[in-house]
C-alpha cells in the first residue's frame, strides 16, 4: 500500500550562487521511514531553482553560475521590471531557463543519487534570502 508524506524546509542563501541541500534532504527521507519511493522537490519562488549537479569539485558550481551570468547579465538595458533592483528580472529568467521541481526516485531508504551528484538550490539572487523546498515523498 502507497504512503505520502510532505514537508517543507527553510535554507538561508548568502546570495547568488549554489548551496547544495542534499544532507538535509536526505535526513528529512530517512526520518520517513520509506524503502522505496519518489521524492518530488519544489521550490516556492521565482528568483532562485533546483538542479541536481556534481557535488565533488566546487568550480563545476562556479562555472554555472559564472556561464549563467553571462548568459543573463544582470541590469541588461533589454529589461524593464526593476522592481527590486537590476538583479530582479534577470533572476526570473535565470529561474525560466532552469528546473523549480526535481524528481529523485528513492531505493532502499535512500534518494538513488549518483556517487558525484547533490541537490542544490540555486539562488539567482545577489542579496541572501531565506528559501522554502516543499518536498512530497509517495511510497512505502
Amino acid at each position: 500500500m502507497l504512503k505520502q508524506t510532505t514537508t517543507t524546509l527553510d535554507f538561508d542563501t548568502d546570495g547568488r550562487g549554489l548551496l547544495e541541500i542534499t544532507e538535509a534532504v536526505a535526513q528529512w527521507v530517512a526520518s520517513t521511514g520509506f524503502q522505496t519511493g519518489l521524492l518530488t522537490l519544489f521550490i516556492r519562488h521565482t528568483s532562485a531553482s533546483l538542479l541536481v549537479q556534481e557535488n565533488a569539485d566546487p568550480e563545476v558550481q562556479a562555472d554555472l553560475d559564472r556561464f549563467l551570468a553571462r548568459l543573463v547579465p544582470d541590469g541588461d538595458a533589454l529589461f524593464r521590471h526593476r522592481a527590486e533592483g537590476p538583479d530582479d528580472m534577470p533572476a526570473h529568467v535565470r529561474s525560466a531557463l532552469t528546473a523549480v521541481q526535481l524528481s529523485v526516485p528513492v531505493t532502499n531508504g535512500r534518494m538513488a543519487l549518483g556517487t558525484w551528484q547533490g541537490i542544490y538550490l540555486w539562488e539567482h539572487r545577489l542579496k541572501p534570502h531565506r528559501r522554502q523546498v516543499a518536498l512530497h515523498l509517495i511510497g512505502s
